[in-house]
């Protein structure tokens, strides 16, 4: 028994019995499954920075091309609930590989696509098949490793879901500046079918999922279809409102609103329906292990950083800046690379100091990052830039590691699948919210912003009288008319006015995103204590740490 203070006996069981890794190495079977996942995550940005191209090439408009984006993210949003109910009936191998099959024959679709709505349909399929691949891989790692070596299993894990988004507008830029759009999809193919040889070949299925799969047939198969109607309703329109809601002026547009009452009722229904239901598609009552709870909690937050930042830096040093899409991505580049050297050694201090200590240290490395984001101006460097990221970067896998680690503490083991399926849908629906809270965050500061600086253009300010006087004067000197040269100036200042209107605007959104930090940092307290040591033993079939 560990002592006291140091855990309960369940966060020290660990058994072998429904490990995926049979008789070869954990570490070859946590890098296997990992490529599928890094392909999925990676999807989900590498297209964001190729719509132009997609809308100009399909004679499409930009606001018709974000479908191929908002389609694949309600298929994946529908599809990730049901992904514990989908391994456990199906066989948690033969829906993985079905999954993988599926994403890349979809891949290969949207990159041979004739017309907007076929690329869309795939797009769809894609979401569709991706979406059960990180929670069944998340699921595989926790029931392969023992609590003292999930850290180190998260940091490989941790590539997938952190430095895929920071990988994504770099690579989808270059390969579009490059090369086409199309790549940015028929890429996938070599990676899927590698992926599904090597799954095959040296992935097991443990006897002990065989065992209750066929225990759940000889049963019956029950399918909870309230709740997987009202969870795929309440996703699938959470994610129409949150990826849609900037460019259609959010409760303005009918369509958002209808989307903000539906799925606020499908969702409040869903976590009522799932408390009662005898077989419910997702276990709610997980939440009463206080780990599980505050760790899915923290993804979401995690989410709102991790792709929040990741679309925004780019989007400020393109819009701002001017930067192609190429640099943008390259100013995420140095990040990653801090990113690949930490997340091992996240998850080798993972199995040596307390998983709350690394996360608010992380915290705290993540805030400094975005309180030198929020001093960014029109005349930062690019040094500047890739310099904050890479702050940020460093700091986040010591808060996904440990807390991915600590969060599946008491969590029994046959539960893990229905564990890690509700935390891919609170890093999801994180996700969605950061993207959607800083579009409208900015939207609204550069509205209050160009209001006061406006005020300020008008001729009883000597200042605004000065400066058109000198830009019309230096245009005519260069032979434009008095008339004309007047009009130049007072535009010329305008756009300088919104240029620096919207550079203050990005300015407080990094600060809104600093003190959001600072405000759930202390919600890491009420994690349990975890392990720290190796002192494990095997225990019954069914039980995990």
């Amino acid at each position: 028994m560990p002592a006291p203070g140091r855990g309960g006996p369940a966060e020290h069981l660990w058994t072998p019995a429904r490990s995926a890794a049979g008789s070869h190495s954990p570490w070859l079977i946590a890098t296997i499954i990992s490529i599928s996942a890094f392909m999925e995550v990676l999807d989900t940005a590498i297209a964001n920075v190729s719509l132009l191209h997609i809308a100009g090439s399909m004679a499409a408009s930009y606001d018709q091309s974000t479908w191929v984006l908002t389609s694949y993210l309600i298929a994946n949003a529908v599809v990730v609930p049901m992904s514990s109910w989908l391994s456990g009936v199906f066989g948690r191998k033969r829906y993985y590989m079905t999954s993988v099959a599926l994403f890349t024959i979809a891949s290969l679709c949207c990159g041979l696509a004739p017309s907007l709505t076929f690329l869309i349909v795939a797009r769809i399929a894609q979401g569709i098949g991706g979406g059960g691949l990180a929670p069944v891989t998340q699921a595989m790692l926790i029931d392969t490793f023992p609590p003292a070596s999930r850290g180190k299993a998260m940091a490989v894990y941790g590539f997938t879901v952190i430095l895929a988004p920071m990988l994504g507008p770099l690579l989808g830029g270059w390969i579009t500046d490059q090369y086409s759009w199309h790549w940015i999809f028929l890429i996938n193919v070599p990676i899927g079918l590698l992926s599904l040889t090597l799954v095959e070949a040296f992935v097991d299925e443990p006897p002990l999922l065989v065992t209750e799969r066929r225990a759940r047939w000889a049963r019956g198969i029950r399918f909870d279809l309230p709740g997987a109607l009202l969870i795929a309703l309440g996703l699938g329109f959470l994610e129409v409102m949150t990826d849609r809601g900037v460019q259609d002026d959010w409760f303005a547009d009918p369509l958002i609103r209808a989307a903000a009452v539906i799925s606020a009722v499908c969702i409040i229904g869903f976590v009522v329906w799932e408390l009662i239901a005898r077989e419910p598609l997702l276990e709610m009552r997980l939440f009463r292990h206080r780990n599980f709870a505050v760790g899915t909690l923290i993804i979401m937050v995690i989410g709102v950083i991790l792709f929040g930042t990741t679309q925004f830096v780019p989007q400020f040093a393109q819009q701002v800046l001017g930067y192609t899409a190429t640099e943008a991505g390259l100013a995420l580049t140095l990040g990653g690379m801090i990113t690949m050297v930490t997340m091992p050694l996240a998850g080798v201090l993972t199995g040596r100091i307390q998983p709350r200590f690394l996360m608010l240290g992380a915290l705290a490395v993540i805030s400094v990052s975005l309180w030198m984001m929020s001093r960014f101006s029109v005349t930062v460097t690019f040094d500047h830039i890739a310099y904050a990221r890479a702050w940020q970067s460093g700091g986040i896998p010591f808060l996904f590691v440990p807390l991915m680690s600590a969060a599946y503490v008491g969590v029994p083991g046959d539960r893990t699948g229905n564990a890690a399926a509700m935390i891919a849908v609170a890093r999801n629906l994180g996700g969605s919210i950061g993207i959607a809270m800083v579009q409208a965050l900015l939207a609204r500061r550069e509205q209050f912003h160009q209001a006061r600086l406006v005020g300020r253009l008008q001729p009883l300010n000597p200042a605004f009288e000065h400066t058109v006087h000198s830009l019309a004067h230096a245009f005519t000197a260069h032979g434009v008319p008095p008339a004309a040269a007047a009009h130049m100036a007072i535009g010329q200042i305008y756009a300088l006015m919104q240029r620096q209107a919207l550079m203050m605007s990005f300015d407080d959104v990094f600060w809104a995103l600093m003190l959001f930090v600072v405000v759930v940092a202390p919600i890491l307290l009420l994690l349990k204590r975890g392990p720290t040591d190796h002192r494990h033993r095997a225990a019954p079939a069914g039980e995990v740490a």
